[in-house]
């Protein structure tokens, strides 16, 4: 099936909302503790109070391990059951900051601040107390500034999402410093300038799974970015200019790339396609050359889309560009043959 905007738009939220389920029903249920470690209820209440005593649940008189949204383990501390996650979701009358009292829960490894648009602000430094966090959600809110580098001191992180909000300016460079960083997902935000050549740093054999796209990036893709072996690329929808053909190479692990809505300029016929890809999309670039046969051992293929290039030639033939209609091979320059209209002699 060839991929459209609406595709891709409708997989990503679809894979959104299965994350958010997990993060959701993965922990076990609240642990009902005869008392709450005292520090830590004292630190949920001033979170409470930061948020105009919203959290009708949060009662003083009932152990803080039973209110919603608050996870506990109760092995962690002789001195009381400890506070390991706090998830607020899809409030839409939530109004305030990320309270810095949050810094105040040592033992925290979630926390989850997901679609609260009245949520503003900027992130606030005492996170960079949890040495144990470990999933930082924060997306689909209305926080803004800079995205902050100090993130980069919380090395405990494993999956970190500021994806849709109003985040500005440059990418950190600092970033590239997180060892166990898995997935990072900055896309949906207005941040500017070039994607850091730090990002060349991530753990090379395992390096985080990568959203940047629906931003005003631009400048060359750094050569340092064809070191990590990705699993996924997005930085579709940007400004961003050059040759991306480091990501590509038919030994490379990657399983999605999507470079749409850009302003690449490179020649296609160069390219070898990692052998693994489940989603390929370049639509609206100026990519040159036309598409290798090699294309058709990318067995897996379900999504894909090179319209809107300058591409020319015939379509190899085979099973795999076969899969996918004229929407995915349209407004090229001189493309042709099936499922375009059959190539002529000249």
């Amino acid at each position: 099936m060839e991929l459209s905007a609406t595709d891709a738009q409708l997989s990503y939220y679809l894979t959104l909302t299965i994350l958010f389920f997990l993060l959701l029903f993965s922990s076990p249920p609240p642990v009902t503790a005869g008392k709450c470690n005292k520090q830590d209820k004292r630190a949920l209440l001033a979170i409470k109070a930061s948020f105009n005593n919203s959290f009708k649940s949060w009662i003083s008189s009932i152990p803080c391990c039973d209110w919603a949204g608050v996870d506990c383990d109760p092995n962690l501390s002789p001195d009381g059951t400890r506070v390991t996650g706090v998830r607020v979701f899809a409030d839409p009358d939530l109004p305030g900051t990320i309270p810095s009292a949050l810094g105040d829960l040592p033992f925290l490894t979630v926390i989850l601040f997901h679609k609260l648009p009245l949520l503003v602000g900027s992130i606030p430094l005492s996170l960079t107390r949890l040495t144990r966090l470990s999933l930082l959600d924060l997306s689909w809110n209305s926080l803004s500034g800079p995205v902050p580098k100090f993130l980069s001191s919380i090395p405990s992180l494993t999956y970190l999402s500021l994806a849709f909000n109003r985040f500005s300016g440059a990418i950190p460079p600092e970033l590239a410093l997180l060892p166990n960083l898995g997935a990072l997902h900055l896309d949906r935000n207005h941040l500017t300038g070039a994607i850091p050549t730090t990002f060349g740093g991530f753990n090379r054999s395992s390096p985080p799974d990568l959203y940047l796209s629906h931003n005003n990036l631009s400048g060359k893709i750094p050569l340092e970015l064809g070191v990590p072996q990705w699993s996924v690329v997005d930085l579709s929808r940007n400004l961003l200019t050059g040759d991306p053909s480091v990501l590509f190479g038919s030994e490379k692990p990657t399983t999605q790339i999507d470079l749409s809505r850009n302003l690449f300029e490179f020649d296609l016929t160069r390219v070898s396609f990692p052998v693994n890809l489940t989603l390929l999309d370049l639509n609206h670039n100026m990519i040159t050359g036309s598409i290798p046969a090699q294309l058709n051992e990318v067995a897996g293929l379900v999504g894909f889309n090179v319209s809107y290039n300058r591409l020319c030639g015939a379509i190899p033939v085979g099973q795999v560009t076969a899969r996918f209609g004229p929407d995915a091979y349209f407004h090229n320059r001189c493309l042709c043959g099936s499922p375009l209209p059959t190539c002529t002699k000249t």
